[in-house]
């Protein structure tokens, strides 16, 4: 059920502790149906905000824009603290986020995050008028390339042929680059779980290595047999592995 109030619109179940959910470039806020119904039985009420990224003026496309959108996200729902869960686009927003705010986050989940090496995001799309070209960059996003359906498929060719929203997508791959998380990784204590695809293409599984070797407080996790988008392509393994996570660190 979509919730529209002042300028936000989110998906919201349950009640307890927030975990908000932040999505990707391409993400639809449906990627994360399994996490949605796993959690809020479990005391945890799920919050998916609908980021502005390709509604907000160029100036505020990008990384640092969009984490304080969060913020202002979570000041208007009245969250002391939150559990921010991001996937790829969306785990570089809760990085940078985390380093900007951190008295507002308690725990912190990337999974296929960019913010390290950004080597796929920016490339320049020639062939945006193919249609079997973009099927095939959809479909390398997962490892079972079935689950990039005709829907997933069109989208992101829509998306890539719509002019704005291109020189958008180029725009927000550059603020990617420039907000290189590197630095600041290792001065970040907040509890960071990891959750990777081990067949991840885009980031691919020595970026998660370096996201744990570089934060000083976080654990990694991985899912065989899975791409870039391991809430959509394995949810039952993705929601146990964050809840197990979650329980041992009592959050």
């Amino acid at each position: 059920m979509l919730r529209k109030e002042k300028k936000y619109t989110y998906f919201e179940a349950g009640e307890g502790t927030p975990i908000i959910i932040l999505h990707g470039l391409m993400g639809g806020l449906s990627n994360f149906d399994g996490v949605a119904n796993f959690f809020p039985p479990k005391g945890y009420k799920v919050v998916i905000p609908e980021l502005p990224i390709y509604t907000q003026n160029i100036l505020k496309t990008n990384v640092k824009a969009f984490s304080k959108f969060v913020k202002d996200f979570i000041v208007h729902k009245g969250f002391d603290q939150v559990i921010l869960v991001g996937n790829s686009l969306g785990g570089h927003i809760g990085l940078y986020f985390t380093k900007m705010y951190p008295e507002l986050v308690k725990a912190l989940v990337i999974t296929g995050s960019s913010g390290l090496y950004e080597s796929g995001m920016g490339e320049s799309y020639p062939k945006r008028g193919d249609y079997e070209y973009i099927k095939k960059k959809a479909e390398d996003v997962f490892y079972n390339p079935e689950i990039a359906t005709k829907e997933i498929v069109d989208e992101v060719f829509a998306t890539v042929n719509d002019r704005i929203k291109l020189i958008k997508t180029l725009t927000i791959a550059k603020s990617a680059i420039r907000h290189n998380m590197a630095k600041d990784l290792p001065k970040m204590t907040t509890p960071t779980c990891i959750i990777w695809g081990r067949n991840d293409k885009v980031t691919p599984p020595n970026v998660a290595e370096e996201f744990d070797k570089l934060l000083p407080n976080s654990e990694l996790f991985w899912i065989d047999k899975c791409g870039h988008a391991a809430m959509m392509e394995h949810p039952e393994e993705f929601n146990q592995i964050l809840f197990d996570w979650l329980q041992k660190k009592n959050l």
